[in-house]
């Protein structure tokens, strides 16, 4: 129910935007038939054949221009010539534009960026990604099972992941997303995160700088293979900043869904992150007990943090409550489907 409705404010945005594109020939037909309603009411008049009113020489006008006679055809010349005159005109100003409009409203995929761009405006509080390679596109898997919204932009999408994205109701904006435009096309100043995932360092730190101009609210989540400027760019700008790899992707999209989380270390061959996050009301696991969740999601609670009180670490019979904050070890996809269930 919520993706149809997004494709119908999606689509109604989209028809919004064709007709201000289509509004000059529709402003110049409709200046063309009240002005011809209003020559026609005064040359008919001093012809001898006379209309009841400007309401009716406009609907003469109108008439005509669409071959309808809704009266008998005049005698004079000089009203003739409306009659011969208006088709032409609706033709040349009118016809060839709603012929165009009805073409690309009906068949949207010979507009597929401004259709993404539509469906892209309609989100709130989503997640921008910005590349759409390995990494990126696992990020978006990752996020949508987990029930997030998120816009992707990517420049040169590979066919298979713009499909398999498409199909999971993901708008992809395939624009440079160093450009403003690219970012505001997908929405970024009512996003309420931006995933920067390209495998340059530079280049999406530009980015990451632009999304908080025209947002500066917006959380910044960065790829950075340097962990040093991953350090630097955390304590100067608040950017999480992760040193990724493809196995990183669950990282990625907790840090996106507001969770504190770490870079996966390696244990005797296990991939293993330690996250931080608050107990929300609407979390699926509230009220059930530490050692519940510890057997359920396969990941250890390292820390109970409750009305400014730690325990390190709780008893497995304390019974979680929203608004307690817990330090949590697990693996990435452990961790990914824990803060899954926190929303």
């Amino acid at each position: 129910m919520k993706a149809r409705w997004r494709r119908w404010r999606a689509g109604w945005r989209d028809t919004l935007i064709l007709l201000r594109e289509f509004r000059l020939p529709l402003i110049m037909f409709t200046a063309v038939v009240f002005g011809g309603g209003l020559a026609y009411r005064e040359v008919a008049a001093w012809a001898g054949e006379p209309v009841q009113s400007t309401g009716e020489a406009v609907f003469i006008v109108l008439s005509a221009a669409f071959l309808q006679l809704v009266r008998d055809f005049p005698k004079s010349v000089f009203l003739q010539i409306f009659h011969f005159v208006m088709p032409l005109i609706g033709v040349i100003i009118l016809a060839q534009g709603l012929a165009d409009f009805g073409g690309l409203l009906f068949n949207r995929r010979a507009r597929s960026k401004e259709w993404e761009m539509a469906v892209a405006s309609t989100m709130k509080n989503h997640i921008v990604l910005v590349g759409l390679g390995h990494l990126g596109y696992r990020i978006v898997q990752q996020l949508h099972d987990m029930g997030r919204e998120v816009a992707v932009i990517e420049q040169n999408p590979s066919i298979d992941s713009f499909r398999a994205v498409q199909a999971m109701g993901v708008p992809v904006i395939q624009e440079d997303a160093t450009r403003a435009i690219a970012l505001e096309a997908a929405n970024i100043k009512d996003a309420h995160t931006i995933i920067l995932a390209s495998q340059n360092d530079a280049m999406n730190l530009q980015i990451a700088l632009k999304a908080r101009g025209l947002n500066p609210t917006i959380d910044v989540v960065i790829r950075i293979f340097d962990e040093d400027f991953a350090h630097a760019l955390h304590d100067q700008f608040g950017f999480k900043a992760l040193s990724a790899t493809e196995m990183a992707a669950p990282v990625f999209a907790a840090a996106a869904a507001g969770t504190d989380v770490t870079n996966p270390i390696s244990i005797e061959g296990q991939q293993l992150s330690l996250a931080r996050l608050q107990v929300f009301p609407s979390a699926k696991f509230a009220g059930k007990t530490v050692g519940y969740i510890e057997n359920h999601y396969r990941l250890h609670i390292i820390l109970l943090r409750r009305d400014g009180e730690s325990e390190m670490p709780p008893a497995d019979t304390h019974l979680l409550k929203p608004g307690d904050t817990l330090a949590v070890m697990g693996s990435p996809g452990q961790l990914a489907k824990f803060v899954q269930d926190n929303h």
